[in-house]
């Protein structure tokens, strides 16, 4: 008999986008407006009368998340699903978890599912976390018996016990994750489907999540597993997939598809950010290039640990009444996207009240604490407490070793790639 769990068939999706025709940006007569009116109508009753989506726009664009993806996973693998935003993981993950239907293809699953896509999922907000532990393994089609033998070993794991006979609707996302992960786990599905929700839960539970799901897949239990972090996916993964632009690029082992999707990153880190599509926001402030400089404001390309530096984060706002209440942030990662250290203005207590509407943020590091090798800085803006713009792989960085410590010494690469200044006494 077959060991294969999972067996996709050309899977593809697409979905219809709406847009504003340019046309309402200029003037135009009455008549146009109401001709135009009126085809928005009709095609909208012929879209209801044949069952198809509506779809909100003057103009109708078909975009393919998915385009003929084809794979199949044996029972006890661990598989890794990567690529940028955007590139079709998380529909891909919706139709494995029967959440969607594909447009065309087929997928065979053997085995109960239990599903981890989101924050919540699955999960009542007026319920409370005991009332949705059972509600969840009701889901997944276990026993109120089955259910009852694993309920503290649930409550536990979650680290919830003190609210556990809150609503929901009141946990924060970390709590949020921590129950919805230990559910998912701990009710035994077949087949575990978690997308890259573990994020949002501190460095100590993601930990034990990883661990879990090493647990699962040596009891013979199937993991599909997409996240960011190249670590977690190196360990934990025996094949990968790496997706781009809704087609399977690269497949194999681990640790060879990795390679492939760092390879294609360094053509698309660029510091000139204007027409990167793979962002996120509401587009009230847009970061157009990155920069870095050395102390004096110099453009460079390569610096050394303790070095001090400048990067430069230039943007532009459509706006013309100009931001207010902005914050600006940015993430440095190592070269297997490993978060390695988070700089903020509200950390930091940099308040910018007033903006114009062009102009650039400088963001200063007086002496770089990172081992010699090359990383990626992710950018984050929030203006008026909403998401501005968000854009991964803004820029590279490039260090080369320095005398961090003023020695001549640096500790074994293999220990941390980050440098701490630090002294020693006698007490």
């Amino acid at each position: 008999m077959s060991n294969i769990v999972i067996a996709a068939e050309n899977l593809s999706k697409s979905y219809l986008v709406g847009h504003q025709s340019a046309q309402r940006e200029s003037y135009t007569a009455l008549r146009d407006v109401l001709a135009r009116e009126v085809r928005n109508f009709a095609r909208k009753g012929l879209d209801f009368i044949r069952g198809r989506e509506i779809v909100q726009g003057d103009e109708v664009e078909e975009f393919w998340a998915l385009r003929d993806v084809s794979f199949e996973v044996s029972q006890g693998e661990v598989l890794g699903i990567i690529g940028r935003n955007g590139a079709g993981k998380s529909t891909l993950l919706k139709i494995l978890s029967r959440i969607t239907e594909p447009t065309r293809g087929r997928v065979t699953i053997r085995g109960r599912v239990a599903s981890l896509l989101e924050v919540g999922t699955g999960f009542h907000p007026e319920l409370t976390g005991r009332e949705n532990i059972h509600l969840n393994g009701a889901i997944l089609g276990m026993t109120q018996r089955e259910i009852r033998k694993k309920f503290d070993e649930i409550v536990a794991f979650a680290e919830v016990e003190q609210f556990l006979d809150t609503p929901v609707k009141r946990f924060s996302s970390g709590m949020y994750v921590r129950l919805a992960f230990s559910v998912a786990a701990h009710l035994e599905p077949e087949i575990l489907v978690v997308d890259e929700v573990l994020a949002v839960g501190d460095v100590s539970f993601q930990k034990k999540c990883l661990g879990k799901m090493g647990d699962i897949s040596s009891g013979g239990r199937t993991v599909l597993l997409v996240s960011h972090n190249m670590a977690a996916i190196a360990n934990l993964c025996n094949k990968c997939l790496l997706l781009k632009s809704g087609e399977i690029r690269s497949s194999g082992r681990a640790q060879s598809v990795i390679e492939n999707y760092l390879d294609d990153g360094e053509e698309l880190v660029s510091s000139n950010l204007s027409s990167r599509m793979d962002r996120m926001g509401n587009g009230v402030l847009r970061f157009e290039s990155v920069e870095l400089q050395d102390i004096n404001g110099t453009p460079i390309t390569i610096t050394r640990s303790g070095d001090s530096i400048r990067i430069v984060l230039r943007y532009r706002s459509p706006s013309t009444r100009g931001l207010r209440n902005v914050h600006f942030s940015l993430t440095v990662y190592s070269a297997m996207q490993e978060n390695l250290f988070y700089l903020s203005t509200a950390v930091s207590g940099d308040y910018f009240e007033n903006l114009s509407q062009k102009g650039a943020i400088i963001c200063y590091l007086p002496r770089l604490p990172l081992r010699g090798g090359t990383y990626t800085i992710n950018v984050f803006s929030i203006v008026a407490g909403e998401i501005a713009d968000w854009v991964q792989g803004a820029s590279r960085l490039t260090v080369e070793d320095g005398d961090f410590f003023r020695t001549g010494k640096l500790p074994p690469i293999s220990h941390s790639p980050i440098l701490i200044d630090h002294s020693w006494a006698v007490a």
